[in-house]
This record gives structure tokens, sequence and C-alpha cells, in this order.
């Protein structure tokens, strides 16, 4: 749009507060605000800065929406850049590369470590370390007996597994124990997660002081280096947070900005105990044909004079608290390295009844300088697949492709093959293919890559072609893989991780990388991705073939899944006694009899 074109839009517009958006097409390029929806978007036909001339001139269309309030204005721009993501605005994208600890919406729940909860779950984290993590998780099992087997092996579990012999589960899926009372054990594990150290602490210190009691003391060195990692899990910047009896929760928000990186760091405290702390990353506004950094935040024209106005961290600060705390509740009290630039943010948030200060000294001052650390940290978080590059001395690997084999004894053999591009699932670009029947799992991933490599090479496959392999497995798997890209001449870079150690093996040899590496992430989301795909075809495919268990009479299609189930594959059930057969739901011993004759 020209100058022209913009002032004889905002004639047409009311002088009303609301939001405006710049469209190309479908596409919206920026969302701004306005006490006064004509006088601002009157303001771009003379833009103050390169970048908002070349968004104005890309632009063909200025859309509009009236509000009340300013306030409601605030709202709905920060919803329309949170949906429309536009490239010219400073964008919040949350760091998913650290591990959270979620409870799963089930009615059993059950505890894991993961990057990407299941919807509905309630999470709580990030926590910037994983073994620290691990370590707490294992402490809560071992005192609650939680669950933490997939929802698949807990609907079809007939007696508890070994994780109930070990003591770290009571079986809910064999009503070992009663619902609510698993359901009080999870309040219990929730408790502490949500900032009561006790709960785990005070049980893990009395078995700690029996064991040393009883000459165990090897065990009570166990329990102590577990009660230092349980009392050390809400990190440092514990104490009270303020002095002010009536500030229950608070954020403390610290900004940072590094070029074209713009980073924000969250302390959230309950009660005077610092409870959870994440870091942000957010997209910056694109410079004039180019992913560079400012932004116009649709505040009044005089205040926009450069490109240097969206690099601030006061101007970061306004575009998180508006997106971020619009959809989330909000803290009694915010604690801020700086006031953001845009002053209705404050006054939006102070009308909600938060309490906005920026303290100078003191015990606030001493969290926001922590806020500040954390905001400033800079790592491969910030763009864990130029880590992952830069890691394994490769161009940026954009897009990444896992493959793995599952099958039971050589039967129902199946691969997987999925896509990450930019570190996320693009489930659109999974594929997936049954092998051949053999219990060969060097020869099944070398059929895997090379029904890839030959459709790649042959223009039959309609995906472009990845940056990068990742193999589920470990040299052997490695070997294979190269096998069936050098048969087909398919130049594509491959490594594999290994599960047992979680070993990164490159053609170069195996490499152990930091557990809390996000490069390490990203190939391990890969990785975990690929397992998961192969599984869940593989147990449809062994559900639906035809065996020789069909043949046996009284046999019908649920006890052929419940043996396959039981027993992994014909092979181990022609190997089963009478007794383990008679083991199996729906089995007495004329039938299990006439199985053994059959097999």
């Amino acid at each position: 749009m020209d100058a022209a074109a913009v002032r004889s839009r905002a004639a047409d517009l009311p002088a009303e507060p609301g939001v405006y958006q710049f469209r190309s097409g479908e596409t919206t390029l920026y969302v701004g605000k306005a006490v006064d929806l004509r006088d601002r978007v009157r303001s771009y036909s003379d833009p103050r800065s390169d970048r908002i001339r070349g968004m104005v001139e890309r632009a063909d269309a200025i859309e509009f929406a009236v509000t009340d309030t300013e306030t409601q204005a605030l709202l709905l721009e920060a919803n329309l850049i949170k949906r429309l993501q536009p490239r010219y605005n400073v964008r919040l994208k949350d760091d998913k590369s650290y591990p959270l600890v979620a409870f799963t919406d089930h009615e059993v729940p059950r505890i894991e470590v993961t990057r990407d909860p299941d919807a509905g779950a309630v999470a709580y984290g990030p926590f910037t370390n994983k073994g620290r993590v691990e370590t707490v998780v294992k402490a809560i099992r071992d005192e609650y007996r939680l669950r933490g087997c997939s929802d698949h092996k807990y609907a079809g579990r007939e007696r508890p597994c070994l994780d109930y012999e070990m003591g770290i589960c009571s079986a809910p899926c064999t009503d070992e124990i009663d619902p609510a009372s698993y359901a009080e054990d999870v309040t219990a594990a929730r408790r502490f997660f949500e900032g009561e150290t006790g709960v785990l602490a005070d049980p893990l210190r009395r078995r700690m002081e029996a064991a040393a009691e009883n000459a165990e003391f090897e065990r009570a060195a166990n329990l102590r280096d577990r009660l230092a990692a349980v009392e050390a899990f809400h990190g440092e910047g514990g104490e009270a947070v303020s002095a002010r009896s009536d500030d229950r929760t608070v954020d403390v928000l610290a900004a940072a900005v590094e070029g074209d990186v713009a980073r924000v760091a969250r302390l959230h405290s309950e009660r005077g105990q610092l409870v959870d702390r994440s870091r942000h990353r957010l997209n910056a506004a694109a410079a004039d044909g180019l992913d560079g950094t400012g932004t116009d935040h649709g505040g009044a024209p005089d205040v926009i004079d450069g490109d240097d106005y969206a690099n601030t961290p006061a101007a970061v600060l306004s575009a998180f608290l508006t997106q971020y705390y619009a959809e989330r509740p909000f803290p009694d009290a915010m604690l801020l390295a700086e006031r953001p630039d845009d002053s209705r943010v404050v006054d939006w948030l102070e009308g909600e009844g938060v309490a906005v200060r920026v303290p100078g000294a003191g015990r606030e001052a001493k969290l926001v300088e922590l806020a500040l650390k954390n905001a400033r940290k800079r790592d491969g978080r910030d763009d864990p697949t130029g880590a992952l590059g830069e890691r394994l001395g490769i161009g940026r690997p954009e897009r990444v492709e896992g493959f793995d084999v599952s099958h039971a004894g050589g039967t129902a053999v199946v691969g997987s093959n999925v896509c990450f591009v930019d570190g996320s699932a693009e489930t659109s670009d999974y594929r997936r293919k049954k092998l051949s029947e053999r219990n060969d799992d060097y020869a099944n991933m070398r059929e895997l890559v090379r029904w890839r490599a030959e459709r790649a090479v042959d223009g039959r496959d309609d995906r472009p072609d990845p940056d990068l392999l990742l193999i589920d497995g470990g040299e052997g798997q490695l070997a294979a893989a190269r096998d069936a890209l050098a048969e087909t001449g398919w130049d594509i870079s491959v490594v594999a991780l290994a599960k047992a150690e979680e070993l990164v093996v490159t053609p170069n040899g195996p490499q152990r990388w930091p557990d809390d590496a996000p490069e390490l992430h990203l190939l391990q989301r890969v990785r975990d991705e690929a397992h998961r795909f192969a599984v869940q075809y593989h147990q449809t495919v062994r559900d639906e073939v035809k065996t020789v268990l069909d043949d046996v009479p009284g046999i019908g299609p649920e006890t052929r899944k419940r043996l396959l189930r039981r027993f992994g594959s014909v092979e181990n059930v022609r190997a089963a006694s009478t007794a383990d057969l008679t083991d199996v739901d729906g089995i007495g011993s004329t039938t299990a009899e006439r199985i053994r004759g059959r097999l």
C-alpha cells in the first residue's frame, strides 16, 4: 500500500479504541492496538522506520475491530498475535527444551518426566536440572507408589508388574489399591511440586535416620543423597519474596535482548516460597525483508522513532505481559526489572488487582536480579536445531527424520519414519511400513532406510529430503542404515541414539553429550516419537495378523489377542507351560492342552 491508500483507508475507520491488522492476502503481517483507530492507522502513511515502511508496502489491506475500552483492545491484540503469529510483531514462544513433571489426565494418573505433556495433563516446571528431576520423581514413586506405565500397558494388565514387586507402584491396574486411596497419594505428590517440600523430605529423612540406626549405612547414604536432591529441588531464591502478608502469589519477571533474540525469565512464588521458574523466548519482529528485530506496539506515533524501539527490555516486557497473562491467572504482585514501555499495560495489570513494583533494594531486588540472570543465560536452548548442527559439524538440520523398527520375535515386523521440522513434529510427513518377517534388527533397519532412500532417489517420495536421519539404536543399527544409504547413493547425514546410555552414535564413534544439552533433547524427542509410532503400528499389525492360533478350537479373536499380548509371539506361546497358559483370562486347562497339542 502507498501513502495515499493508507490515508484513504484510515478515513473510513472510526475514532474509537480497537485493534487493526495489516494484511497481505490471507496473511496477517502486523497486529496493533489503538486508542483512536483512525489517527493511529493514518500515522502509517508516513512511517518513521524502514522496517515499518517495508511492512506497509507489503500490505494490501487493513482490517480492524472496535472495542469498548483500551483494555479490551490490549487483550484482543495479545490474542490475535498468539493465534496469527504475524512476522512484524514480537511473538511469545515458550521454551520446551526443559523437562516438566506431568500427572496425566486419567482416572488413575501416571507420573512422568516429559518435554511434551499430553493434553489435559497437570504439569509442573519446566526445570533446568534433568538429573535432579528424575531423582525426585523416583523418590515420589518410592514414597507414594504412583504408576509410571503407559495407558496401553495399564489397560491390558492382568496381574501386577515388576514395579509392584519392587515396591514403586501400588498396582491400581489390578485393584491392589482402591481408586480413592490412589487419588490421595497423587494429591500428596502434587503438593510437593506445588511447594510443600516436607511431604517428601520428611518421610525421606525418617527413613534415612532409621537406616543409620540399623547400621544400613549404604542405604542411609543413598537416602541422604536423595534427600539433598529433594531439598534443593525448588532452587535458590526460596526465601520470602516479600514482607507483605497480602502477597500470596508473586511473579518476578525480567527481560534480556541480544540481537534478534529476546528472552523473559519468570519466577513464581506462593506463600513466600519460590515454587516455579521458567524461561520464554520471544520471536522478535521482522526487519524489512529479514527476520530482524524491532516492533511497533501500536502506541502513539511520537513514541516510535526507529527500529531500536523494539530492542529494549521494556518493550519486550510489554509484549510478554499482555500475551502471557491474557489467558492465565494473575498473581497478587509482580516484581519487574523495569517498567514496561507501554503505561497501559501497567494500568491494565493494576486494574486487575495486581500490585506492580520495580524494587530497588532488599529481598525483592535480589529476586529480580536472579530473574535477570536467568533471562541473560545464553545457550543452545534458544536454537536447539542450530546447536545440533554445530555439534555434528553439519549445516543447520531444519528437517530431521527418525527411524525405528518394532516386532515380536520376528513377527509383525514394522518400521516407522517420523519427521521433525525446526524442532517440531510434522505429523503429516510421518510414514510407516511393513517389513520382512525376520528376527534381525540390523537387516530390518537396513530395509527400512533403503525403502526411504530408494523412494527419494527415484522421485517417488513427495516429501523434501531431510537434513539429518536419526536411527533408534546403536552402532549396529547405524552401520545398517549407512549401508542402505551407500547402496542407493542417497547422500544424507545420519546418526543414531542408543537408549541405554543415551549415547549419540556418529560415523566417527559414540559421543556422550551433556544431559541438559538442548541438541540432545531434540534428538531424544525425535527418537522417542519414532519409537512410539513404530510400537503403535506393530500392535495394530500384530492384532490383525492371522496366526496358527486361529485354527485352535475354542480360541476366538479376543483370546488370541490376549495370548499374543501376554507372550509377545506365537513362538513364546509354543514355549509356555500349561500353567502359564491358564494364567491368561479365558483359557482353562482343556483349552491350554489344545493349544499345546496344536503348536
